[in-house]
């Protein structure tokens, strides 16, 4: 058993879009700036969040997802990677009590703060309201006894306003404000479809974030924040028995760039430990794959922002169908997927060649496609699961296939509703499903395990 110094703060909120990343950029830039080298992590499955954190910081983040992993696996995931570390946000998800379902607390921001014992800000937005904004504080800081909530932070929020609500907030609900933000358009970070737009699509991100951390500056109580953080007992954790599948590195291609950007930073740190060297490379911009490949993993993204570029750059589509053929171990999610088939509409309905390797052609819905956590049930051997193996996944898009394959079974944790997933054989895994490698550590193993064999073979 390891024990790991952390302080830390978990930023939530009432709902989505009260201001948490916001909130929580502008926080990680201030400490920065002040030395007390800050470290950020992501309640639950989403990509962009930590791409800003990333963006802030200059250095690697992650996310941290109860449905994926177990409290234990939690721990130490968040104490193992985040040493050395002078304090860390995390950024909530959803609402503070939201969890899976809908009606449970499972994988919610409340229940990854319970498990990590860490103190919670609450960001609430403030605009449009008043004394009304306390009700909603108080209702949710004792709506369970153990509710964790030990600050708050009002966004959208009048200096007048805050003079008012702050007193009455700390006698009504006995929580301090420790600062705010008022409403001002020049703070926002702009959302389409499927949430944020990505820090490389903002234009002049950097100086919207020091806009940020200049007026936190002048609003926040930063001692008072870093004493509530250093408040968070120690972290308690056992480390795991990852050893590698191999004794030298094969070299796994990872598609890397603004259009292929949707990866969990802790699916690469496993394949790595597991013994995979990891070369990133652009299906944008670069004309080929890297030299002395035996893997590839195309990652999720918006292929379909950049379509028209994907198709011409007909160097990378040839490389790609050629390194399959040639019997590579291929890994694709979502937006992977899409551009491995023949065709993919843009946002506009205009079709566009794509790699060519996988039937079906790919176009945009009227409505999300499917949409939250699953369950993946594999129906026959494939190269990341055996036949009747399960594993956690994720989808969120709003884009069908005419084909989606049917290596697996996707199947709702509430309510049971299923579908076919996955082009699956032995060497192949791909479809909308994202995965989360920590969840089983033995996919890891067996796309590391297949690279050494095709080049053994070869």
């Amino acid at each position: 058993m390891a024990c790991t110094e952390l302080p830390r703060l978990l930023l939530a909120a009432p709902a989505s879009g009260c201001g948490k990343t916001t909130v929580t950029c502008g926080l990680l830039r201030l400490l920065d700036r002040r030395g007390e080298r800050p470290a950020a992590r992501k309640c639950g499955p989403d990509f962009i969040d930590p791409m800003f954190h990333r963006r802030v910081l200059g250095i690697p983040t992650g996310n941290l997802d109860l449905f994926f992993t177990g409290e234990a696996d939690v721990r130490r995931l968040l104490a193992a990677e985040t040493g050395g570390a002078g304090v860390l946000l995390i950024e909530g998800v959803m609402g503070y009590y939201d969890g899976l379902g809908g009606t449970t607390d499972r994988a919610s921001s409340y229940h990854l703060a319970r498990a990590t014992g860490t103190p919670v800000l609450l960001v609430v937005d403030a605009g449009g309201a008043s004394r009304t904004v306390a009700a909603v504080i108080e209702g949710i800081a004792r709506f369970v006894p153990d509710a964790g909530i030990a600050a708050v932070f009002l966004n959208r929020c009048s200096p007048s306003v805050h003079a008012l609500l702050a007193p009455l907030i700390a006698s009504r609900c006995g929580l301090p404000v420790v600062g705010y933000l008022p409403d001002d358009p020049t703070l926002q970070i702009g959302s389409r479809h499927l949430g944020l737009l990505t820090p490389d699509e903002l234009p002049r991100v950097e100086e919207l974030l020091d806009r940020l951390a200049d007026r936190l500056a002048e609003t926040v109580d930063l001692p008072l924040l870093l004493r509530i953080a250093r408040s968070a007992p120690p972290i308690a954790w056992e480390p795991d028995a990852i050893q590698p599948v191999t004794g030298r590195r094969p070299r796994l291609a990872v598609a890397e760039d603004r259009v292929f950007c949707f990866c969990y930073r802790e699916n690469l740190d496993l394949l790595s430990r597991m013994g995979a060297e990891i070369v990133p490379f652009s299906p944008l911009t670069d004309r080929s794959l890297p030299d002395g490949i035996e893997g590839l993993y195309l990652c999720g993204g918006y292929p379909e922002l950049a379509a028209e570029a994907l198709e011409e750059n007909r160097s990378m589509r040839r490389s790609i169908a050629d390194a399959v053929e040639g019997g590579i171990p291929l890994w694709a999610e979502c937006g992977g997927f899409l551009y491995l088939q023949q065709r993919l509409a843009d946002e506009g309905g205009r079709t566009f060649a794509m790699a060519g390797v996988l039937p079906g052609e790919s176009t945009r819905g009227k409505r999300l496609r499917h949409f939250g956590y699953i369950e993946l049930e594999a129906g026959r051997d494939t190269l990341l699961l055996a036949k009747g193996e399960r594993v956690p996944a994720h989808e969120f898009h709003y884009w069908q296939s005419t084909d989606e394959g049917d290596a697996c079974i996707a199947r709702k944790p509430v309510g049971g509703r299923r579908w076919p997933a996955v082009v699956g054989h032995a060497r192949l895994f791909a479809g909308f499903p994202h995965l989360y490698l920590p969840a089983k550590p033995a996919m890891a193993a067996r796309l590391v395990g297949k690279m050494c064999e095709r080049s053994a073979v070869g």
